[in-house]
């Protein structure tokens, strides 16, 4: 494969943005038919580059080549000319249009006013078949699962014609059964011809999908080589300057009293239907339960009634023998409640305000950060430098928007921001979802931080390794209901009990 010349040549690509040098001198190459793994921390400067490839972000320095040509990408309406197509993290689809309607959005033919969509449809039908990407093509956009929606970002770069096919941490959005259909996915389209370059943190993923894998540490190439020539262990120190830990270490739990119980609660998600179904447990103080599940059984809506975000239709909940059912956030939050949301940019932080401004989001109000509605300014940032400080947030500066944040370190503003009050109580949902094996290490070591200094964790997760790993007893939902996992449980019997053919143990209670 790689003794012919590169599809793709990056020579010396060098990206800067205010006080971050995001690209430095980054030479790559790509060649055709394979899957070319790029790997790295959460901001190492995976998506800037590949965002400079598909003509979204102009290099400061460096040169470009495709099949050998020197090539200029100032939109990706150049990148999509000589056939590199990009599917985003962050889906680009609009929901109310149908599946059809979103893959030929913006696509103009000149001969006619009108699209054709029954033409448009049999195209779609066919690329689906040829490379196994099937879904149906009427169907609305707000329909689909997660990675039915995916398949119709891959057909949208297909359908224009891509040949290099970039992914952007492709399965940060999905369960782990969509994650091995994308693999399949990832092998028909290979096998059809096309390149593809996927980017991820997953160390398991480059070793099971790529071909070749580059490792990128704060900006700069580490390393290019084949991926059976290395390991999982080299990989992760690759990334992250030191050896990993792939499992928290951490003494038994001493539980003492019981902190919280939930006691039958039911409740409705956001299309008025049932969510939860007499969801009965309780976590004593000094353990970690956890909740294992694949996404969309409830977990959203368990988390959200506990932290009071979402009102409970029946049932009650106590913290510390307090009745606190549908108790205003405020409420919970003084009683000594955390809440680590699954959404951190929709729910966690609010992006457009600074890195300070997110650390006080909570108690802004406190006398010692102004008085009335005016604010000391001096005291927040103070708080939030040696919260930044404490819990390595890495960034030019506190005055800094959210936005322009990696993942983990959006992450580590969420959990300076509500575990440095050191809280009674922690409600953790997918708290490393999408997150680098090194900042995973962190964002567990910080949990188990908490369990050991007393605190009761409710960690909800549907990444098994993290759950058997962290967890001091399990639980798995499945369709809104509650099952306790036995003692010892594995990750096959997990993994049956969270497709629905568990047996009932009866409520989570200790």
């Amino acid at each position: 494969m790689t003794t012919l010349p590169p599809l793709l040549e990056l020579k010396g690509i060098t990206k800067r943005f205010p006080g971050v040098l995001a690209n430095d001198g980054v030479d790559l190459r790509v060649f055709s038919g394979e899957v070319h793994g790029l790997l790295g921390e959460n901001g190492a400067g995976k998506t800037t580059l590949m965002k400079i490839l598909y003509g979204l972000y102009q290099a400061d320095e460096g040169e470009i080549r495709v099949r050998g040509q020197a090539v200029k990408l100032r939109s990706p309406k150049d990148a999509l000319a000589i056939g590199i197509g990009m599917v985003h993290q962050h889906f680009k689809l609009v929901p109310t249009l149908t599946v059809a309607e979103n893959i030929v959005l913006g696509i103009r033919d000149r001969s006619t006013p009108f699209m054709h969509l029954k033409e448009v449809r049999n195209r779609i039908a066919k690329l689906s078949w040829d490379y196994g990407l099937h879904v149906d093509s009427r169907a609305p956009v707000w329909t689909l699962s997660t990675g039915e929606q995916q398949r119709v970002e891959i057909l949208k770069a297909l359908y224009r014609r891509a040949e290099l096919l970039i992914l952007d941490e492709p399965t940060a959005v999905l369960t782990p059964q969509e994650s091995q259909a994308l693999f399949g996915t990832l092998k028909h389209l290979v096998d059809a011809g096309l390149t593809i370059i996927f980017i991820t943190h997953k160390l398991k993923e480059i070793i099971a999908a790529s071909h070749n894998v580059s490792v990128l540490r704060r900006g700069k190439l580490v390393v290019t080589k084949p991926t059976a020539q290395t390991t999982k262990e080299e990989l992760a120190q690759l990334m992250v300057g030191r050896a990993v830990l792939f499992q928290v270490d951490k003494q038994p739990c001493r539980p003492g009293a019981v902190a919280l119980e939930v006691e039958s609660v039911e409740a409705l998600n956001d299309r008025q239907l049932p969510a939860l179904r007499g969801v009965m447990f309780s976590i004593r103080y000094g353990e970690v339960l956890g909740i294992a599940g694949v996404s969309g059984n409830g977990q959203r809506e368990l988390a959200e009634v506990i932290a009071g975000l979402r009102p409970a239709t029946a049932g009650r909940i106590q913290l510390d023998g307090k009745d606190v059912t549908n108790a205003p956030v405020r409420k919970l939050r003084s009683l000594g409640m955390a809440h680590i949301p699954e959404d951190r940019m929709g729910q966690g932080l609010a992006l457009p305000l600074s890195i300070a401004e997110n650390m006080v989001l909570d108690s802004y109000r406190l006398p010692e950060f102004g008085r009335g509605p005016f604010l000391s300014h001096g005291a927040i940032e103070q708080r939030a430098q040696q919260l930044v400080e404490s819990f390595d947030v890495r960034a030019p500066g506190i005055h800094v928007p959210a936005q322009q944040l990696s993942g983990g370190n959006l992450q580590k503003v969420i959990l300076a921001r509500e575990l440095h009050r050191q809280p009674r109580v922690i409600v953790a949902n997918q708290p490393t979802r999408g997150l680098d094996v090194g900042s995973c290490e962190y964002v567990r070591g910080k949990l188990i931080e908490a369990r050991d200094r007393g605190a009761a964790v409710l960690l909800i997760s549907e990444d098994l390794d993290e759950v058997l790993d962290v967890c001091d007893r399990v639980v798995v939902i499945y369709e809104g209901c509650l099952t306790m996992a036995p003692p010892g449980a594995d990750h096959q019997l997990l993994g049956l009990m969270m497709a629905g053919e568990g047996v009932p143990h009866g409520p989570a209670n200790s």
